[in-house]
């Protein structure tokens, strides 16, 4: 792997995106950065505000544009929402700017790591574990198109999957 270069980490809510990417960083002393908090940075508000008032559209545009700045940046780990795979720009800028990381997780892994979170509005209404199911059967193949590596992370510690995906990084 390049000395600078930038790893993405994409996959659905509660692969453990945020967690893994933080010690990623600072494993690799890069830059962290989380796209939904760019976006909320950005606007002044929270995640649920934007959807409430924009929509799943509005999001995803704002999302596009926090992923275009960020993705042009050298040397960072970036971990993005479940949901930034949708959106065929974000995919060529994610697969061409650095290396894409596809954390994959069973669909009742996320449901026990997203039931106390309050910031998902794709979960706010309805079965969640159902609604998980949904998004993975529309957003799975979009996440391996992209990957350049893909570790799963089902009953895994942090640290854990930091080693296999600093293993296989060097493998690229």
């Amino acid at each position: 792997m390049a000395e600078r270069s930038s790893v993405f980490l994409v996959g659905p809510m509660g692969s453990g995106k945020t967690a893994v990417g933080r010690q990623l960083a600072r494993t690799l002393g890069l830059a962290f950065y989380d796209s939904d908090t760019e976006v909320e940075r950005r606007t002044g508000v929270d995640i649920p505000f934007i959807f409430e008032k924009e929509g799943e559209a509005g999001f995803r545009q704002r999302e596009r544009e926090a992923i275009g700045a960020l993705t042009g940046l050298s040397g960072i780990v970036l971990a993005t929402g479940g949901g930034a795979v949708l959106l065929a720009e974000n995919r060529q800028l994610l697969a061409t700017r650095g290396r894409v990381v596809y954390l994959q997780t069973s669909v009742a892994q996320q449901a026990e790591r997203v039931r106390h979170g309050r910031h998902r509005p794709l979960l706010a209404s309805g079965d969640p574990a159902q609604k998980l199911t949904e998004l993975m059967q529309r957003r799975a193949a979009l996440y391996a198109e992209v990957a350049h590596l893909t570790v799963r992370t089902d009953g895994r510690r942090v640290a854990s999957v930091v080693e296999e995906i600093l293993a296989g990084l060097r493998s690229l």
